[in-house]
């Protein structure tokens, strides 16, 4: 009675698996492996329906492998050495191929499994899962003939997207931007301020294709205390003020791109919980015990060096080296002048004018340093534009304000001290208000007075 009952659980629990299997999206299988490596269908689950356009009992009926028969015949042997060689060194395989439908109809199939050894170690069967990757392959392939389009394209373009540039030192970046937009990694970008990281970020979301939306956050500009709530979102009643329930930059970024600008400025405390995040995809708002998901691409900036921060133990290692994968370097404008034409250009389409630059002024422009970058060009050419030629006088006269550099001085210590020339002439030329300053400079008020504090500018309003 014993073996009787054993029997009849058996039975029921092998009625219950094959209830399961059935109900998956993709295609079980079950092959038995011949001495010359040859392979024979013994089971199929109800998904082959689906995914082949065979009934399952009829592959079986055919009594061989009917799988291999459909894939692309420039594939197969391909897709053999592939599987044999994980067979042979006891380990899982994953491979994606083509199948040709009835009817002549492509798919692309995910094929993941594992043999299935004797005492001996002889590979007796090979099970499997096989799922359908067509959409997200042909939308793959159909990215990465548009961006050799895109790369046609720049030879004889201005730049890419609505980047400006085509300097040497601009089309390593494009070619950079790509190849991110290709990829789902995550990205840092590494420039000075002004030179454009934003809109370099916005080009990678806008070429990889995101169905969510891009969401740029600048983390220099959140208040420490506010930063966990901006982020994860928070409940009624979270904490006091927290009148209605609010959602975060993390659900707001859901199958899209989240853009953390000045990522340097991400204090420790949130590094720890931003990295859990990026790892499992989820977080919990504030006042919640619900976790939520959270499907985006994350792509950071920075005008500081990361790895230095690292060493000074600002920014943890284990965060660091999560989001540093794929870099990509923004040239400062000093070192790619030859683009300004074209950067004057695109500001008279931009703005609807047709700016004339007497010769004295674009010689002017290619002289000066451009601390600001790109930001602090279209600054100038509002002014100009606005006062003439009384805004051109300033390109030379930080041009002339240039203090001599002593003997023996490090070219380092000749730079801070041209740096905090520039930054006291244009203090002074706007009575020390601090927010005209950083603006005139193109820096943000939070670098401007970091700076400031390093090279020991103390305000005169103080």
């Amino acid at each position: 009675m014993d073996a009787l009952q054993a029997h009849k659980d058996n039975e029921r629990v092998t009625a219950r698996l094959e209830k399961l299997l059935n109900r998956l999206p993709g295609l079980v299988y079950r092959c038995k492996i011949h001495e010359d490596f040859s392979m024979v269908l013994e089971y199929a689950s109800k998904g082959s329906e689906n995914l082949l356009g065979i009934p399952a009992e009829e592959m079986l009926a055919q009594r061989w492998n009917t799988i291999e028969r459909m894939i692309v015949p420039s594939e197969l042997e391909k897709v053999r050495k592939a599987v044999y060689d994980k067979v042979v060194a006891h380990e899982p395989y994953q491979i994606m191929y083509r199948l040709v439908l009835p009817g002549g109809h492509i798919k692309w199939a995910w094929d993941q499994g594992e043999a299935i050894y004797d005492k001996n170690g002889k590979p007796l069967y090979l099970e499997g899962l096989m799922l359908d990757v067509s959409e997200q392959k042909f939308q793959e392939l159909a990215l990465q003939d548009e961006n050799r389009q895109l790369r046609l394209n720049m030879e004889h373009s201005n730049g890419l997207g609505n980047i400006v540039g085509k300097s040497e030192a601009m089309r390593t970046v494009y070619s950079r931007i790509l190849k991110a937009a290709e990829s789902d990694a995550n990205v840092v970008i590494y420039g000075e301020t002004g030179c454009g990281k934003d809109i370099v970020a916005r080009t990678v979301h806008n070429l990889s294709g995101c169905k969510g939306e891009y969401v740029p956050v600048n983390c220099g500009a959140i208040p420490e205390t506010l930063l966990e709530s901006e982020f994860f979102g928070y409940a009624r009643g979270a904490f006091t003020g927290a009148t209605a329930a609010r959602e975060g930059f993390m659900a707001a970024a859901h199958n899209g791109t989240l853009f953390l600008d000045e990522i340097g400025e991400l204090p420790a405390s949130l590094q720890v919980k931003f990295l859990r995040v990026l790892e499992t995809k989820y977080y919990r708002p504030l006042g919640t015990t619900e976790q939520k998901r959270s499907s985006f691409r994350l792509i950071a900036a920075t005008n500081r060096d990361l790895a230095a921060l690292v060493e000074e133990k600002k920014i943890r290692a284990d965060f660091y080296y999560r989001i540093n994968v794929l870099v990509i370097t923004i040239p400062p404008l000093r070192e790619r002048k030859e683009d300004l034409p074209l950067l004057v250009e695109a500001w008279n389409k931009r703005n609807g004018l047709e700016l004339a630059l007497p010769h004295q002024v674009r010689l002017a422009m290619n002289r000066y340093h451009w601390p600001g970058n790109v930001r602090e060009l279209h600054n100038f050419l509002d002014r100009y534009a606005a006062f003439g030629q009384s805004a051109a006088d300033a390109l030379g006269g930080v041009e002339n304000s240039m203090p001599p550099i002593s003997e023996g001085q490090s070219l380092n210590d000749a730079t801070r001290q041209l740096e905090r020339n520039i930054i006291m002439k244009t203090l002074e030329k706007f009575c020390w208000h601090r927010g005209h300053t950083a603006q005139a400079l193109g820096l943000n008020l939070r670098t401007l007075q970091r700076k400031m504090k390093s090279l020991g500018i103390r305000s005169m309003l103080a």
